[in-house]
């Protein structure tokens, strides 16, 4: 079950302001978003453009930093210093964080991209890191990432809320990780078994892994990619099946 209330509630939470053309059909059905803020695409005219369309629609404005590769999409593990990336990464967020505060919103919570979130689940110094810089955020942001991982033990060593993210589109291993995008199956093309695994995210926290096993994947947030063929579609089938199995779609509570 969603971790937002005793209720069966969740958060729906697409990554925004890539260039794709669903941004705006994604808003309206999306309750939190995470804004690319500079590092793999994403600049300032986008930034509040982006902006500007979440708080029209009632979405809660979350940072989407990367490591700076524009060229590569953020998709490549990067091997930067601790101090050049805490750079960046700081840089990006204050960026997207400024650009929110001039239009009236809250930077809610921060939310790594691609190959950075991926190297962070694993790795205790660039989780440790991406913790730094969401804890020196302007407001109180929490850290999206998948549950159990050093992106979570992280958040808790910060003192950090921790919003656990998990994906109706993904393909996971037995040990709760994603399946690789290079390997086949990896993302799920058929509605039917992203709305199906959405709702067992939902309500039940757990999901059929690659090899028939069942796992428990406990989620806060549901992922839709933005970049995905046909996303805002698979959007709205997402959210009209979770309601229809009684679950409250809605961005996670300030703390």
């Amino acid at each position: 079950m969603g971790r937002l209330a005793n209720m069966v509630a969740i958060d729906l939470n697409a990554d925004l302001g890539e260039g794709d053309p669903h941004d705006d059909a994604l808003l309206e059905v999306v309750s939190s978003c995470n804004i690319a803020c500079g590092g793999h695409a994403g600049d300032a005219e986008s930034m509040a453009s982006t902006v500007r369309a979440a708080i029209a629609n009632g979405v809660a404005v979350g940072a989407h930093p990367a490591y700076p590769d524009r060229e590569g999409f953020g998709r490549a593990s990067k091997f930067l210093s601790g101090g050049e990336l805490y750079d960046s990464l700081t840089e990006q967020v204050t960026a997207l964080a400024d650009i929110a505060a001039q239009l009236g919103a809250r930077l809610a919570h921060i939310k790594p991209h691609g190959a950075l979130y991926n190297d962070a689940v694993r790795d205790e110094a660039l989780a440790d890191i991406i913790a730094r810089v969401t804890s020196e955020a302007p407001g109180r942001s929490a850290l999206v990432g998948m549950a159990n991982t050093e992106l979570e033990f992280a958040a808790r060593r910060h003192g950090l809320e921790f919003i656990a993210e998990a994906f109706v589109d993904r393909a996971y291993e037995p040990d709760g990780t994603l399946v690789p995008r290079t390997e086949p199956g990896a993302v799920h093309a058929d509605m039917n078994v992203a709305t199906t695994q959405a709702v067992r995210l939902a309500r039940d926290g757990e999901t059929t892994a690659r090899n028939g096993e069942v796992i428990e994947v406990p989620a806060d947030t549901l992922c839709i990619h933005g970049d995905t063929p046909g996303a805002a579609t698979t959007a709205r089938a997402v959210r009209d099946v979770l309601e229809s199995h009684g679950v409250e779609i809605r961005a996670h509570p300030e703390p």
